[in-house]
């Protein structure tokens, strides 16, 4: 099954953008870059919100600018191609390889999840990964944590009183004190008569909406 990852720059003290709206303390030298060219590369669809899609517009066409170094144009050729799904009550029509969603978030993931293909979905847009967050639908967190205390903002992980367990996949230190988080949200393993079901647990104990009714045997942490 295809994993929903989301990957994001931020804070030390957990905030992807600052009081100011400002998040220049994200921009990558050419080491972190390189690392999320090679992440993307993982990545099968890409789910955004509104406000970064507009954002990420610029892309479209980025190989049209004579000022790219080979490093931006490699990642332009990458995103260009790469299918988006967007998610908007605002927008009547998208560009490129992108089509608007035409179904609630959880919806669309159970979608994609079902559908034949290979790589990562990836969620990007603040909103959306709250949202997707708070539904249980993130499978990894993949966070670049830069050595900075912004004092308040946007928050990577949404505030819900929500406890997610994680598991410790990988991490990495670059040359620019960067760090590089990334966890698996850990889940159970639930043995019925046609195999293992893997499901997540919310803070309640109760089994997320991905868990399928079988008649369980065992069940192993």
């Amino acid at each position: 099954m295809r994993s929903v990852t989301c990957s994001m720059s931020v804070s030390l003290d957990g905030y992807i953008v600052g009081p100011d709206g400002g998040f220049d303390w994200t921009a990558p030298d050419e080491e972190v870059f390189r690392f999320v060219t090679d992440e993307i590369r993982q990545v099968g669809v890409h789910l955004l919100g509104r406000r970064l899609y507009e954002t990420m517009l610029y892309w479209e066409t980025a190989d049209q600018d004579p000022s790219l170094d080979e490093s931006m144009l490699v990642w332009a050729a990458l995103w260009k191609p790469l299918p988006k799904v967007v998610f908007s009550t605002t927008l009547s029509a998208v560009q490129g390889n992108a089509r608007l969603a035409s179904g609630g978030l959880a919806e669309e993931i159970e979608r994609l999840r079902a559908e034949p293909g290979e790589g990562d979905i990836a969620i990007g847009g603040a909103t959306l990964a709250a949202e997707a967050a708070a539904s249980g639908l993130i499978d990894e967190y993949r966070a670049r944590v830069c050595p900075v205390l912004v004092g308040g903002g946007i928050p990577f992980f949404p505030q819900r009183e929500r406890r997610v367990d994680l598991e410790l996949v990988e991490t990495r230190t670059f040359d620019s004190r960067v760090v590089y988080l990334r966890y698996r949200v850990a889940r159970l393993v639930l043995w019925s008569t046609t195999g293992p079901q893997t499901v997540s647990v919310n803070e309640n104990g109760r089994d997320s909406m991905r868990l399928e009714t079988r008649p369980f045997i065992r069940c192993s942490p």
